[in-house]
């Protein structure tokens, strides 16, 4: 089973294959905003991955234009609802409580 490790949580968990950030956050009680639900319509699920970028599928267009019009994007965000966890990998979560 793929890991996902949250910060700044420092919590680590277990990811089904195919499973998003989002849904592997959800399944552990880990406070990923998602405003829009996990449909792509905002950023509040983005994070930055840290280690493990090709752990995750490739970016769609659609994620990509939203991160594009995002004010706190970086090169190595992507919005959870979005990117499907494929193996081990590291995120840092951007908008926190």
């Amino acid at each position: 089973m793929p890991k996902v490790t949250f910060l700044p949580l420092k919590q680590t968990v277990e990811a089904n294959p195919g499973d998003s950030i989002l849904e592997t956050a959800l399944a552990h009680d880990i406070p990923l905003h998602h405003a829009c639900g996990g449909y792509c319509a905002c950023t509040t699920c983005q994070v930055r991955v840290i280690e493990g970028a090709q752990n995750l599928s490739s970016m769609e267009e659609e994620e990509t234009e939203r991160l594009e019009r995002a004010d706190d994007a970086a090169a190595n965000s992507r919005l959870g609802c979005q990117a499907k966890v494929n193996g081990d990998v590291v995120v840092e979560m951007v908008h926190l409580d």
